[in-house]
């Protein structure tokens, strides 16, 4: 399963995301129904019960269909709680061997990221993505502003490795730990970090795969020229593509694997979501 993060407020994002490497209707259909790979938005719901906000989205599911609408109430802090229902909803509805989380302003290669996948389908419990380790912030007024900094150590410590946000992926095993542990995995300031704590203290392989964290053009079309086509592309600078309703599409021509990338993967029954 492949589910991209998404809020009230990125209509356009979601367009930008249909208009290129997203496949659409019938496509999309046969995407799930031939190669059991799996793709939608992923969405709560507002504080207002049945508010303009939700009309809107499920205005947007009845023309799509490409939603899987979370049992969360949206807001930008509340990221790591989304994640846990994310993961649990998702393995409830599809019986994948990964599910994989973008954000909705990455360019992604549906193609270069299944067959990645493939790599590790012999391994229970994997959890795959560009590993970083960013510094505990334990000044109260910055955007990553850790509140519980005094576990981690000595001021100036550095997280544990994690995967970065924008895209990663984690085999079934896992996606299943979260979701029966769900009411007892802490959550910390920021998701990417909480995500790696819920792994940390498991017998879990990280790997470091640093084709899902490929910057933009010129970078990933010099890789894309050079025989090796990413499996993500953004911004570090912005956590995403910069300004991305307008550049994915350039992101997309220059680096993207061509329209046949994800059905030329052989995938012998696997399900991807």
């Amino acid at each position: 399963s492949d589910l991209i993060n998404t809020a009230f407020s990125s209509r356009k994002r979601r367009d930008s995301v249909r208009e290129t490497w997203m496949p659409q209707g019938e496509k999309l259909k046969k995407l799930e129904s031939e190669k059991g790979v799996v793709i939608r938005f992923t969405i709560g719901h507002s504080a207002t019960s049945n508010s303009i906000l939700d009309r809107a989205i499920d205005a947007e599911d009845a023309q799509h269909h490409d939603f899987l609408r979370l049992d969360h109430v949206e807001g930008y802090h509340e990221l790591s709680a989304k994640t846990k229902i994310f993961f649990s909803t998702a393995i409830a509805k599809w019986d994948a061997d990964f599910y994989v989380k973008v954000d909705d302003d990455v360019h992604v290669n549906l193609g270069v990221l299944a067959s990645t996948l493939a790599h590790y389908r012999s391994k229970p419990r994997v959890y795959i993505g560009c590993m970083k380790s960013g510094p505990v912030l334990s000044q109260k007024n910055v955007k990553y502003h850790e509140p519980e900094y005094w576990k981690f150590g000595e001021e100036g410590n550095k997280y544990f490795r994690h995967a970065t946000g924008q895209i990663y992926a984690i085999s079934k095993d896992l996606a299943t730990y979260i979701s029966i542990n769900q009411p007892i995995l802490h959550k910390y300031a920021n998701e990417d970090v909480s995500l790696g704590s819920w792994f940390i203290g498991l017998d879990v392989e990280h790997i470091d795969e640093r084709s899902m964290c490929c910057g933009t053009p010129p970078d990933c079309e010099w890789k894309a020229q050079a025989g090796t086509v990413c499996v993500a592309s953004f911004d570090w600078s912005c956590s995403g593509i910069c300004q991305s309703v307008e550049k994915i599409k350039d992101v997309h021509e220059k680096c993207g694997e061509g329209d046949d990338g994800i059905w030329g993967v052989l995938l012998c029954n696997t399900g991807y979501t």
